[in-house]
């Protein structure tokens, strides 16, 4: 089988065939370059992606399928929901994934529930995107509230009107009471 073709939509695709990765195993490095951080972090709703790494060991496994294990690990930039200041943050996910052929049979003859936690990922294509299960990976590991360390958010003081939203109906209803009497 060759190298599957380029079918992700995602900006980052890293394809790997069933048919590349030899009996031992194969470990795959992978370092996004400019243009892949661009698109990614557009992909992300990050302000920027300064670096974007990812490591697997990528195994066969039962019947024609592949066991992903490794690491996704980035610096992002993101904007602060306090003082809405930009901030950095480093993101470091572990990846521990299983695919298996679509069309696989039933294991011993047993139904198997797809929806399951721990069911296998469909390989498609006959091989596994890298570059698409990084970015999975990335966008699980980001902050999606994220704050500077020193970031500390101040409510209005209780009891002020400009705190409560409806101050100024009261208001106008006050001045309106007034005026009928």
């Amino acid at each position: 089988m060759t190298k599957p073709e380029r079918r992700s939509k995602g900006p980052w695709s890293v394809p790997l065939a069933l048919s590349e990765v030899p009996e031992g195993g194969r470990h795959l490095d992978l370092v996004a370059d400019q243009q892949t951080c661009a698109a990614v972090a557009e992909h992300a709703g990050l302000d920027a992606l300064p670096r974007l790494q990812a490591s697997f060991d990528v195994a066969l496994h039962d019947r024609g399928g592949l066991r992903v294990v490794g690491r996704v690990s980035a610096t992002v930039g993101q904007t602060c929901v306090v003082t809405l200041e930009p901030l950095k943050n480093e993101i470091d996910e572990a990846i521990d994934l299983v695919f298996a052929p679509a069309e696989a049979p039933p294991i011993g003859g047993a139904e198997v529930d797809l929806s399951a936690a721990d069911a296998p990922e469909p390989l498609i294509g006959g091989g596994v995107d890298l570059g698409e299960i990084a970015t999975e990976f990335l966008i699980l590991g980001l902050d999606p509230y994220p704050r500077k360390p020193d970031a500390i958010f101040q409510s209005a003081p209780a009891g002020e009107d400009s705190a409560n939203p409806f101050a100024a109906l009261a208001a106008l209803k006050k001045h309106h009471r007034r005026g009928e009497r």
